[in-house]
């Protein structure tokens, strides 16, 4: 048996996607939309020293898989892949195959891998470390991919056809809206990034608005942009850690893809923390990335812990809404806007292939090929509700009076 049927009996299943390999096998149909290419014996390599997922995101941000077509596509042809799942006759059969290979191909993580070592989980110094390694990337590199509005968090489509940038836009209106923004109030971003919000706020709302970041260079950027666009009297973004923000009395809080750093241990303090910093009467809207049940853990599968988000955690909307309700807040509104994530990744997919050349000059091969495996593969799972991004509005209440309209007034 060739390289490539073997490669098609560990994915499983019939595929329409065509898969050749070294050794001159093929499988799958001649001249189909997407093929995957095995490059050598050190793809399955990787995968018996890694089964599942993360052998095969090591195979091909190594190189030793090569997709040609949409990646997307590619993925979505593929059922679930465990590679612990595979028959143990079948997992021997790739054992023996590669026994003849595996002193000449040694297998060794690719450099781009990360794994924090030696620091309490979420302590600030290890938050500081894993925001870095993400973020800290190159502000040209995301331009290259977030496009103009250098947003990178779920946009809110208005309608199927909406560009990218028109649903940015729209996301920071409909959170200024809900936050009930002002002309002289205060607002406090938490993990602001490149200061999208905060600029959205004063630009439009006339707010003043503080944005923190743990990333340096997000920060750098922001506050470049901001005297640029002359809003310099009204906002700000500082490299800080939300939790060592010391102003208080703001009117609004907006956190905006920021809890999915911050673990099940640390909500009560962070709820209560930003309660604290709010004005009785003062909102909060938390969006973030959700489990769509607690049936299955907090914490990624390995290929996005290792190479997107180390530390990440992601919570159900219930849990939550419980955090928020249990310190200090009561909740308003919910909504999950899981579908607008999928179109949002599917522009960021678009952006990084259109400038494909200048992300690799920039970033380096082995990190354009993580950001395109993931971001497809995030586009997949948010179609098929394997997570969910809901935003939750709540009320620092005066009293027992939320200041709150009868209706919704966005």
């Amino acid at each position: 048996m060739g390289w490539a049927e073997l490669f098609a009996r560990v994915l499983g299943g019939e595929s329409p996607v065509e898969i050749r390999a070294f050794d001159g096998s093929r499988t799958g149909p001649p001249g189909a939309e997407v093929c995957v290419e095995i490059r050598s014996p050190l793809a399955l390599s990787h995968l018996a020293a890694a089964p599942g997922e993360l052998g095969l995101a090591r195979a091909y941000v190594t190189g030793a898989i090569e997709v040609h077509g949409d990646m997307y596509t590619a993925l979505a042809a593929f059922p679930s892949i465990a590679l612990e799942d595979v028959p143990p006759s079948l997992r021997r059969e790739l054992l023996v195959k590669l026994a003849g290979y595996r002193l000449w191909w040694p297998v060794r993580p690719p450099a781009v891998e990360h794994r924090p070592r030696g620091l309490r989980r979420h302590s600030k110094r290890r938050d500081s470390e894993v925001i870095s390694y993400h973020y800290d990337v190159s502000n040209r590199f995301y331009e290259w991919v977030l496009g103009p509005s250098m947003t990178y968090t779920c946009a809110v489509y208005p309608t199927a056809t909406s560009t990218l940038e028109e649903a940015q836009f729209t996301k920071h209106d409909l959170v200024a809206r809900k936050l009930g923004l002002r002309e002289g109030m205060r607002l406090l971003d938490v993990g602001c990034g490149w200061g999208g919000m905060v600029m959205h706020a004063a630009e439009h709302y006339g707010v003043r608005a503080l944005g923190v970041t743990l990333s340096r260079q997000q920060a750098q950027w922001a506050q470049k942009a901001i005297a640029e666009r002359g809003l310099a009297d009204l906002a700000e973004v500082r490299h800080l850690d939300y939790r060592d923000v010391t102003e208080t009395g703001f009117d609004a809080i907006s956190s905006i893809g920021l809890t999915e750093h911050v673990g099940l241990k640390q909500l009560p303090s962070y709820f209560s923390f930003l309660h604290d910093k709010l004005v009785p009467g003062g909102r909060l809207l938390n969006h973030c990335i959700t489990r769509p049940d607690g049936s299955y853990g907090a914490r990624p599968g390995k290929f996005i812990g290792r190479y997107v988000f180390p530390d990440g955690e992601l919570e159900p909307v219930g849990t939550l809404v419980s955090a928020m309700n249990d310190n200090g807040f009561e909740v308003r509104h919910e909504e999950n806007l899981r579908e607008h994530y999928a179109l949002t990744l599917a522009g960021w997919c678009a952006n990084l292939e259109a400038h494909w050349d200048e992300a690799v000059a920039e970033a380096g091969l082995d990190r354009a090929r993580v950001w395109r495996l993931y971001m497809a593969a995030c586009r997949l799972g948010f179609e098929r509700n394997v997570v969910q991004l809901h935003q939750v509005l709540g009320v620092r209440l005066d009293g027992t009076t939320a200041h709150y309209p009868l209706r919704p007034s966005w």
